[in-house]
């Protein structure tokens, strides 16, 4: 067969040597029989091990902060002229390392459409053993294939990989993004269901480099996700959300979650889905920001976070110095630069502004991969009982996000053990006065709460996942965001509501790009966002 160069949602390559996440492909990946069911463990390996998850630079740089982090301002970002204008080779980028592997990104839809060849024809007795390992890619495929409808609506999805399935070039058709969605919420139903009664093996643990083998977490985090893709569609499709929302919340035993058991003071190692940096790791965040977004933004810092005096502060961010007359002088207190200053006034005056703290995000090598924390988990809570439940319940649930927020944070910023100056954990009486008596405290009126449950969300996503940010701001119009449009290119004086299709999708999948041509603009909205 001739030797392809195969990229994109238009037909997936097999997966890279299992033996290594990174090696090239070598000359068998055009004929999946010749791996074996032994080789979907390293499958699945490879598959966790993905620098689209992880806290890696080029993600960060070329993505979550020039992109998602500019349209939902949870990253600073040069306020030029091309602000709110796709990066189309960048974002093409993205969108393959979903597909296939080789780039920044494992080819999440290749591993598991490897591996789902290889089971397909295992035996019976083999398929035993094996199982787990494709449950649990399912729940990560899930999670990974999500976010390329939040972002870009309808993809391919059930066609793509027709090359490892079945050795034939097939170009897929897009699938639709509400019956996508549908299909993710059955298929993490169905994963409760299995991990409930699963056990774990030996296998199983030392392959899974994410949760190490833990089944009642996957459990947790098959069930957490499915919460947050039931809340996404929850203004599109209200009556289907709330039943099986209030469904799981009612019976917590049947779909446990991420939500760390009601403690503030809780593990997110042992709680929450993290990717933790292999042993090996060398390579920090700090030219990631330095390159990008390295300041703090206006609406987090200046109208979210100081009026609350937030106890999450110095562990988000540094005051910033400036050296005059060769002696460094630290800015007084915390401040961000206005949204709306122009590129010269903040290259002028950069160094008066707070930038991303060092210990927590630049300097930090144990940096995880934040894929569900328990606090985004109570805040899902939290809005399903202040709309279809208790506000008694909602409350508690949101302070416990907020408590677990604060824990969360400062758990990051003391995994550095770089010698950078770490920050203690404030003390109770500071955290109750900002739960109990802070602008972030739960508010009186039904609007507010859901405004205050939306934008502490957003806060809690922060730089890491932007993705989510950016999605949630566009389901809630929360928070109350402001933009400069003036001096704008012409048609790119707003953020978009998605991102248009990659070039080389439309170039080499043209045929199937034609159904989805008419919807493939900047304007165009998810079919969640009925804002």
């Amino acid at each position: 067969m001739k030797n392809y160069i195969i990229k994109a949602g238009l037909f997936v390559v097999l997966a890279a040597s299992f033996s290594s996440c990174k090696k090239d492909i070598d000359e068998r990946f055009l004929n999946p029989e010749q791996f074996t069911v032994k080789s979907i463990p390293g499958f699945f390996t490879a598959m966790l091990n993905n620098d689209r998850v992880a806290a890696k630079y080029w993600n960060v740089r070329t993505f979550l902060s020039l992109m998602p982090g500019t349209y939902a301002q949870t990253g600073f970002f040069s306020n030029s002229n091309a602000a709110y204008q796709q990066n189309d080779g960048y974002s093409q980028q993205y969108w393959d390392d979903f597909y296939s592997p080789g780039g920044n990104g494992s080819g999440p839809m290749a591993q598991y459409r490897t591996m789902e060849t290889v089971y397909n024809t295992a035996t019976e007795a083999q398929k035993a053993t094996q199982t787990i390992f494709m449950q649990a890619a399912k729940v990560v495929l899930i999670e990974q294939a999500a976010k390329m409808v939040d972002l870009w609506g309808d993809i391919p999805y059930s066609e793509a990989g027709s090359l490892v399935t079945n050795s034939v070039i097939v170009y897929p058709k897009f699938d639709d993004q509400k019956v996508l969605y549908t299909q993710f919420i059955a298929d993490l139903d169905a994963a409760n269901t299995y991990f409930k009664t699963a056990t774990t093996t030996a296998e199983f643990s030392k392959y899974d480099i994410l949760l190490s083998g833990n089944v009642s977490k996957w459990q947790r985090y098959a069930n957490s996700l499915r919460l947050r893709l039931l809340m996404r569609i929850s203004n599109s499709d209200e009556a289907t959300a709330k039943t099986a929302i209030l469904a799981m919340l009612s019976a917590p035993a049947n779909y446990p979650l991420v939500d760390g058991d009601a403690a503030a003071a809780y593990s997110p190692k042992a709680t929450d889905i993290l990717l933790s940096p292999l042993t090996d790791n060398t390579s920090t965040l700090i030219d990631a920001y330095r390159e990008g977004s390295w300041y703090a933004t206006d609406f987090m810092l200046n109208k979210v976070l100081l009026p609350a005096n937030d106890p999450r502060i110095p562990v988000l961010y540094d005051k910033n110095s400036k050296t005059v007359d060769k002696v460094v002088i630290q800015n007084p207190t915390y401040k961000a630069m206005p949204y709306d200053f122009t590129t010269t006034e903040q290259e002028n005056n950069f160094n008066n502004y707070a930038v991303v703290d060092s210990a927590t995000f630049f300097q930090n090598l144990a940096l995880p991969g934040i894929v569900i924390t328990a606090s985004e988990v109570n805040l899902l809570k939290a809005e399903a009982y202040e709309r279809w439940g208790s506000t008694a319940d909602a409350k508690t649930a949101y302070d416990l996000a907020l408590r677990q927020s604060i824990t969360f944070y400062y758990y990051l910023n003391n995994l550095n053990a770089s010698g950078v100056k770490t920050e203690t954990m404030p003390s109770a009486a500071v955290i109750d006065a900002f739960i109990n008596s802070s602008t972030a405290t739960y508010p009186a009126t039904t609007a507010t709460r859901l405004a205050s449950i939306y934008t502490q969300k957003w806060l809690h996503y922060g730089l890491l996942q932007s993705t989510e940010a950016w999605s949630e701001y566009r389901r809630t119009g929360y928070p109350a965001l402001q933009f400069v449009t003036t001096g704008k290119l012409s048609g790119f004086d707003v953020p978009p509501n998605r991102l248009i299709y990659p070039s080389k999708e439309k170039t080499f999948n043209g045929t199937n790009y034609a159904a989805v041509q008419a919807k493939d603009t900047r304007v165009t909205k998810i079919f969640w966002d009925v804002n």
